[in-house]
């Protein structure tokens, strides 16, 4: 295979300081799946703002010379983007391992290239909604109003939680919300789980691997869920409250807690969405939720095949026959219902992954998909795969084609990332 390197995205490395410079000499690779191939220009969107960029220890990069033959990258190392929310990857970054090299950290990690002048990824915009862009979250106003709702609730550990921990260590972006008493708010409620995800974001059992949050420590009472979540439903615009956040477990687990909340806030008000974010594990406690006054539920998998989904979440007490009748229940009790979808290129796309995610949506148990990265070391994940299919491989159909596949097949679902209501 020859090619003009004029016409393809140029390779590029980061030297010893971190320093990042193209190889013009050499076309970009991504990666899907186990495949590596040169990046595909027509994929290619400039590097969204708020990116950021990450070197990938003990991986050297990969590019392809004007004879189709993959290099080696010497001197330096492999370069990936994290993308910004509302924003999936099509490509993976593509990389030699050296033996020894660390697991990499929890984030996803985008092909990098260097295009007509500029940093350019192979990525999708599936949500343009601005609610959770860096640009409006106004940390340091959101980080004063804490203070104000501490001396107004002193004795509230909820407030306290996401206040100094969400908002001043992490600054989530829904607990932002909650000061500002705006959009989509959060309500914690469990530290622990019945799930062991491997790329769990507030508990990892892999000592080389930090959690980048970390749970909740405690069980708020009704009251403290009350002094956050009725006043945000009464006064927010586009009011929503979630139980189910990234610090903290599965909240199903606190099933009458919150079903014990939610019919007191339906008391003080109707006004606002009460949702939940879940790993659809335990379905009699969403029906009870649902009767007490649940609006709508996002429920987490990243694979419809069994065998991957186990392999992924490693459940405990659970099966995945347990989730499938949570979205059923959902859909039962009227719920909006989402599916959060952990994506990962080659995997997500494959046929196999399609027929078997196709029978939700055959079955109507589906308002919204919410594309979202699979945020994981890929060498991990694509270990768990071949363990879990027992190294059975196909050609992907791409993340694109696989989108407009489920658009004209199933044309009512809606697409994105963050949370709506119907």
């Amino acid at each position: 295979m020859l090619f003009s390197m004029k016409a393809f995205p140029a390779a590029i490395v980061a030297d010893s300081k971190g320093r990042i410079t193209e190889r013009p000499i050499l076309a970009a690779a991504g990666r899907s799946e186990h495949e590596i191939f040169p990046l595909d220009a027509a994929q290619l969107i400039p590097l969204p703002a708020t990116s950021r960029l990450y070197l990938l220890p003990g991986r050297r990069a990969l590019g392809f010379n004007r004879n189709g033959e993959i290099n080696v990258m010497g001197g330096g190392s492999a370069v990936a983007a994290f993308l910004p929310p509302g924003y999936i990857a099509l490509q993976l970054a593509a990389y030699k391992t050296a033996p020894g090299a660390p697991r990499l950290p929890l984030y996803c990690y985008c092909a990098l290239c260097w295009f007509r002048g500029k940093f350019c990824v192979p990525a999708l915009r599936v949500d343009r909604d601005r609610r959770h862009s860096i640009a409006r979250c106004e940390q340091s106003r959101a980080e004063r109003a804490v203070g104000r709702w501490i001396k107004k609730y002193p004795g509230n550990r909820l407030v306290a939680h996401h206040g100094l921990v969400c908002v001043k260590k992490y600054a989530c972006a829904n607990a932002v919300n909650l000061f500002l008493r705006r959009w989509e708010a959060p309500i914690a409620v469990s530290g622990g789980c019945n799930a062991s995800c491997l790329g769990c974001i507030s508990r990892q059992d892999c000592r080389s691997v930090r959690a980048p949050q970390e749970r909740i420590g405690f069980v708020p009472t009704v009251k403290e869920i009350l002094e956050v979540a009725v006043p945000h439903l009464e006064k927010a615009p586009r009011a929503f409250v979630s139980f189910g956040q990234g610090c903290e477990g599965e909240p199903l687990l606190k099933g009458g807690l919150i079903e014990s909340a939610i019919r007191e806030i339906r008391k003080i008000t109707k006004r606002g969405i009460i949702h939940l974010n879940t790993n659809g594990s335990l379905p009699g406690v969403i029906e009870k939720l649902a009767a007490a006054g649940l609006d709508s539920i996002r429920i987490s998998l990243n694979s419809a095949q069994p065998e991957l989904y186990k392999a992924y979440y490693r459940p405990r007490g659970y099966s995945f026959n347990d989730v499938i009748e949570s979205f059923r229940t959902a859909r039962d009790a009227g719920l909006w219902i989402s599916a959060n979808y952990l994506t990962f290129p080659g995997v997500t796309d494959s046929p196999a992954e399609y027929r078997a995610f196709s029978g939700l949506l055959e079955n109507n148990l589906l308002d919204m998909i919410q594309w979202r990265n699979l945020n994981i070391d890929p060498e991990l994940y694509l270990d768990t795969v071949d363990r879990a299919c027992h190294g059975k491989r196909q050609e992907s159909m791409g993340i694109k084609n696989l989108m407009k596949r489920i658009r004209r097949c199933f044309p009512e679902v809606r697409f994105g990332y963050f949370n709506k209501s119907a």
